[in-house]
């Protein structure tokens, strides 16, 4: 009779384990202005950009960085699963570069959909969102390893 619980007990376990597995993860999308012309983006570029080291686009054009309140489940989401870091450290960054003077610190927008009209709107920018379709207001941009 032991046996057969440790072994159903067994069973249900895997079973759920592998149906985690097959989840999609929910990941973050990258947002630009239309007039961005990069199409994708690697990890270690958005953690160059993220982390104030790259300022300009490829065309020399300024990055306008927009994010969410570090308390955002969205933001928590970004710096974790796409940026690798977490977001008290994205923070410290970006306060030493701000009170240091060699940057300006990203943009805080309140919501999901302030993010796409700030980014929309903004020469330059770049922010991110959990799902969005193609859209004719930003170019989504493409996040690769």
């Amino acid at each position: 009779m032991k046996e057969i619980v440790i072994s159903r007990i067994i069973h249900s376990t895997l079973v759920c384990i592998m149906f985690c597995m097959s989840m999609p993860a929910l990941g973050s999308q990258l947002i630009a202005h239309k007039e961005v012309a990069e199409q994708e983006l690697t990890v270690a570029q958005l953690k160059r950009i993220y982390s104030m080291r790259q300022t300009r686009w490829g065309d020399n054009t300024p990055i306008v960085l927009f994010v969410l309140p570090s308390q955002h489940q969205d933001h928590k989401t970004f710096a974790h699963q796409t940026l690798k870091i977490l977001p008290y450290k994205l923070e410290r960054i970006w306060n030493k570069s701000t009170f240091s003077g060699l940057g300006v610190a990203p943009i805080v927008v309140n919501s999901p959909e302030e993010m796409l009209k700030a980014v929309a709107k903004t020469p330059g920018a770049l922010g991110y969102m959990q799902e969005i379709s193609r859209n004719e207001q930003v170019n989504v941009i493409k996040i690769t390893k």
